[in-house]
């Protein structure tokens, strides 16, 4: 397997995007392979690597099917369900606390009422 280009950080050719780059156009790399990367240096840790795809072989981005819209909705309804009380928090619950802030500190809601 070959070796593929490396480019310094915002000195990559214009007819190559990263994912991100890609997705922003409305496109998606589509099953092609990656054609270069990017470093950007970070002082006293290892550079931050981004792959490089071409924009002339990209596809346009899929729509969204009213089934992915629901499964969607399903999947955020349930990231701000706490598992505790079973009520929406109406916001997604940090999983530092896991549960609904009311949950986490009962007894400032005890001192607030």
């Amino acid at each position: 397997m070959g070796a593929i280009p490396v480019y310094v950080w915002r000195l990559a050719p214009d007819r190559l995007a990263t994912r991100r780059q890609l997705r922003a156009q409305g496109l998606r790399p589509g099953g092609q392979d990656v054609v270069a990367q990017i470093e950007r240096p970070r002082r006293r840790r290892p550079p931050l690597v981004a792959y490089l795809y071409e924009i002339e072989q990209a596809k346009p981005v899929r729509p969204m099917t009213p089934a992915k819209w629901a499964a969607l909705d399903k999947a955020n309804a349930a990231r701000r369900t706490c598992p505790q009380c079973r009520t929406d928090a109406g916001y997604v619950i940090p999983s530092s606390l896991g549960v609904c802030v009311p949950c986490a500190y009962p007894e400032d809601e005890q001192r607030a009422a």
